[in-house]
């Protein structure tokens, strides 16, 4: 390898890994804050935290990869640029392509190897994501009393604390209020200290109490007219209460499948049964009304089991409001009665079976969305990859001041473009192949253009370059308002002469 070739690849491989890793963190916060209601209160260990974050991040590669690929590439030319770099290679002769080309190696592993990322690893991880959301979900918060406030977070249970000793977890003036039983039955106990805690396996609650009293109410089948109400003291009572939905139980990934769980092999197989199925649907539901209400008498329209097929070449055209208006009143009433009734059959008939075909559509329409989303990520890497590196070349600056504002505008527009085109697709209003590639249709000849500049050595975005132009024209708008104010003044100053000479004098001579 020659020496310019690694020092063009030192130059973007330590930018490439830094911004990606940016990238992710910011990302990753998205999804903090996105779940963080979900993860606080349940007493979650490190170790499912981390193994949340794990999938989530890998979730996140396919969003992050394109902006990090265009911001390192920025950056990299920008600094190449700014360090005179770029223009020593140029002057030996080497041109932008060439010295593009060993980045475009890198970019072109790193874009298929998203796809296998794309392809692989995100629907592994998504299945693992939310099967372990749906677990988190699912567990109750952990017990957390509050002075003076009811805890209800235990079925059928209310507990309220008056005090609780923050180093000892002592309970101070304990009022539990228990309708567990069956029967009916209603327990309130009171006492004077205590200790509520869940077990080590989080599957029993540990009451401990001291110096309280037990009020239990009897009741039955006639308990608004006959009920009875016990009461004992106590000095200290243990009770253990089975309790479900506080420990974290792991459920099975593989029952959460949908459209971004399946690689492109089973994507595939499910839109080829999709439409099957979508068409199986429609034809059951448009079948029945186009026989049976719009063309009962017309065989020729619809293949219909043991009719006769009528010829109709020889037939002429029926012009039927021309036959109406010689029909009587009666005759007239009869037949709009009858056209009458026959629409409003075929729509009650008009049954599309609502549920089941709109479930159909709309896992054809999501795994086709998910089909090219896979495919057009390579190729959104490498088209973000010819706009930073052009860019970079052509406003000469690096860092992460100028290169984050530009890679982020473009960012934005990419994401409005690509969000808008897949809400299009998944309503089907769209085919999925142009609302999953209608960014990379905008974007490519953005591509193409700005390469051709840089390569043209244009200074489309440097900023001396217009800081220059403005200079420029700003001396020439000075220089021509002096002028014109110099010219302005040398007309005042000779019309003011001549009109002091032709004022006449005081014996009506004029004076010269």
């Amino acid at each position: 390898m020659k020496t310019i070739y690694k020092l063009i690849l030192k130059s973007y491989l330590g930018p490439m890994i830094m911004t990606f890793f940016i990238v992710m963190f910011v990302l990753m916060m998205n999804f903090v804050w996105r779940y963080i209601d979900e993860l606080v209160g349940k007493g979650l260990s490190a170790g499912i935290i981390i193994e949340l974050m794990a999938y989530a991040m890998a979730n996140m590669i396919p969003l992050g990869l394109p902006l990090a690929t265009l911001l390192a590439a920025i950056m990299t030319m920008g600094n190449l640029g700014e360090n005179y770099e770029l223009l020593a290679m140029k002057s030996a002769g080497m041109s932008l392509p060439r010295i593009m080309r060993p980045l475009l190696v890198v970019v072109g592993i790193i874009a298929v190897g998203s796809f296998f990322v794309s392809n692989n690893l995100v629907p592994y991880a998504n299945k693992k994501m939310y099967s372990i959301l749906y677990d988190i979900r699912q567990q109750k918060q952990t017990i957390e009393f509050q002075d003076g406030l009811f805890f209800n977070g235990i079925d059928n249970m209310s507990i309220r604390v008056g005090r609780q000793d923050p180093e000892t977890h002592l309970l101070r003036d304990v009022l539990i209020y228990d309708n567990r039983e069956v029967n009916g039955n209603m327990n309130t106990i009171v006492a004077d200290s205590g200790y509520i805690r869940l077990s080590d396996d989080k599957k029993f609650l540990l009451v401990t109490l001291f110096h309280g009293e037990t009020y239990e109410q009897t009741r039955n089948s006639q308990w608004y007219t006959k009920s009875s109400l016990r009461h004992h003291t106590f000095d200290m009572q243990d009770q253990r209460i089975s309790m479900d939905g506080f420990a974290m139980e792991r459920s099975n990934s593989d029952q959460f499948s949908n459209s971004q769980t399946k690689n492109i092999n089973e994507l595939q197989h499910d839109i080829d049964s999709l439409e099957v199925e979508v068409n199986s649907v429609t034809g059951r539901s448009y079948e029945p009304l186009l026989k049976e209400q719009i063309f009962v008498k017309d065989s020729s329209v619809l293949a219909m089991v043991d009719s006769l097929r009528v010829d109709k070449r020889g037939y002429g055209r029926m012009h039927a409001i021309d036959s109406l208006k010689q029909l009587p009143v009666r005759e007239k009433e009869r037949v709009w009665d009858q056209a009458r009734t026959l629409a409003k059959n075929s729509r009650n008939m008009f049954s599309f079976d609502e549920s089941m075909s709109k479930d159909a559509l709309n896992q054809l329409y999501r795994s086709k969305v998910e089909w090219h989303r896979k495919t057009s990520l390579p190729v959104s890497i490498i088209i973000f990859f010819l706009i930073g590196a052009p860019l970079g070349a052509i406003i000469r600056k690096g860092g992460l001041g100028m290169p984050i504002v530009i890679s982020v505008i473009f960012f934005v527009i990419y994401y409005i473009i690509s969000i808008t085109g897949e809400k299009l697709a998944k309503e089907g209003s769209w085919d999925a192949v142009y609302g999953m590639w209608l960014s990379t249709f905008i974007l490519a000849p953005i591509a193409v253009y700005l390469t051709y500049k840089a390569t043209n050595d244009s200074s489309l975005l440097d900023t001396d370059w217009y800081a220059g132009r403005i200079k420029v024209l700003r001396e020439k708008l000075h220089l021509n308002g002096v002028f014109k104010g110099v010219k302005w003044s040398k007309l005042k100053f000779k019309r003011k002469n001549e009109q002091s000479k032709s004022q006449p004098n005081g014996n009506g001579e004029h004076i010269e």
